[in-house]
Formats: C-alpha cells, structure tokens, sequence
C-alpha cells in the first residue's frame, strides 16, 4: 500500500476540495498497486500560468486544462530519501469549469477524471 503525499498548490482565487484531491490520488495509487512512500504535486492554476507553461513545455500558445510534469524524466529538482517524487499535475481551473459545464459534469468529478489521466502519465500508462 501506497503512503502518499499530496502538496497542492491551488491560485487564490479558485476553490477546490484538498481533502477530495488527496483521497483521489491515494486511491488510484493503491489500485495501480504502488507500494512504499509517493509524492505527487498538484497545482490549480490560471489560463495565462497554463498558457506559459504550454508554451514553454510543449511550443504551444495555447492553454489546456492538464499538464503533467514527470520528476522521473529529466532533471530531477529535489527528492527525499525514499520518497517516489512521481512529479506533478496542474490543472487550468478555467478550462476544467469550461470542460466540466460541456460535458455536463460536475467540476470535482471533472478534477478526478484529470486528475487520473495526468497520474497514469506519471506513472508511465499513457492513452491506448
């Protein structure tokens, strides 16, 4: 079983329910049958922060409503001893509204979906 650790770095402005992120991303751990301690940073942002990021991360100026960013690939920034720092998903808390209300979602509902895609990524189980 997985002992995770959720930083979640959310904008000011926008609300979003930790306790339901946190439990969400334990549980998806655990049925991907990770074991020992894991990291997984989350971050609510604004178009404009996702647009620089895009820009900056994929060359293109446009924002979208999930970026994952593998601590696995690459330079790795910091990690702690025994700590599987997996990396970290940010989500544009616009484009997730914007999606949710198209797909007649509920915005938390709308979080988890994002939130598993950009997990799965991290743990290296892309789209089939």
């Amino acid at each position: 079983m997985a002992i995770v650790t959720v930083p979640i770095f959310v904008e000011s402005r926008y609300k979003v329910n930790r306790k339901r992120i946190r439990k969400h991303v334990s549980n998806l751990l655990n049925k991907q049958e990770v074991v020992g301690e894991v990291e997984v940073s989350i971050a609510v942002v604004g178009d404009r922060k996702m647009r620089d990021l895009s820009r900056k991360y994929k060359g293109e100026d446009k924002t979208r409503s999930i970026l994952s960013f593998s601590l696995t690939e690459g330079e790795t920034s910091y990690s702690l001893p025994n700590v599987l720092s997996l990396g970290e998903i940010v989500l544009s808390y616009p484009e997730v509204i914007e999606e949710a209300a198209r797909e007649e979602m509920l915005v938390d509902e709308k979080i988890d979906e994002l939130i598993e895609h950009g997990l799965m990524h991290l743990l290296g189980i892309n789209h089939e």
